[in-house]
């Protein structure tokens, strides 16, 4: 069974926990993000979902992580290698792949960062997305949870301002 976690809006009187039902979501695009991990079948099918209704194009976006610096400047050998570049744009590409089967528009692209939740956030301005679909695992308190690259989701759920759908696999 997996369970959909939504964001919570932040000032909003009484607001919910939940967020809009995807069913009514109606969205000029989508962004369907990874942050170094495989997208579930369920998030894809999920960010299908909302862009079919919508007809709407799903901009797939894998984030290889940048390990830091080194006294404070970049150093080569905290880049992704070749290897681990191969691996997300493999994840980007089947991704895509099972989405145009679904008949939608869709893309894919990979970029390296050391802040995941700033770059996730950026590509949905950029290509005006309504809504964010990741893969989640379950969540952790917040202390814990924001020293966690696995708890990348979280972050970017509480820094968007839009609807963003965790889909974990509980």
């Amino acid at each position: 069974m997996t369970a959909l976690l939504g964001r919570r809006d932040r000032g909003a009187p009484g607001a919910s926990e939940e967020p809009p039902d995807p069913e009514t979501l109606e969205v000029s695009a989508v962004l369907l993000a990874s942050e170094d991990r495989d997208i579930s079948a369920d998030a894809i099918s999920l960010a299908g979902k909302i862009a079919e209704q919508s007809k709407a194009p799903v901009h797939v976006l894998v984030i290889a992580r940048i390990w830091g610096t080194s006294f404070g400047f970049p150093n080569p050998g905290l880049f992704p290698n070749k290897r681990e570049w191969d691996e997300q744009h493999k994840k980007a590409e089947l991704a895509v792949r099972a989405l145009k089967g679904w008949g939608l528009e869709a893309d894919g692209h990979v970029l390296g960062t050391r802040n995941a939740t700033k770059k996730i956030l950026q590509e949905a301005r950029v290509h005006n997305c309504g809504a964010i679909v990741m893969t989640a695992d379950e969540p952790r308190g917040r202390l814990v949870g924001n020293m966690i690259w696995s708890q990348e989701p979280y972050r970017v759920r509480r820094r968007a301002d839009i609807p963003v759908y965790l889909v974990t696999e509980s």
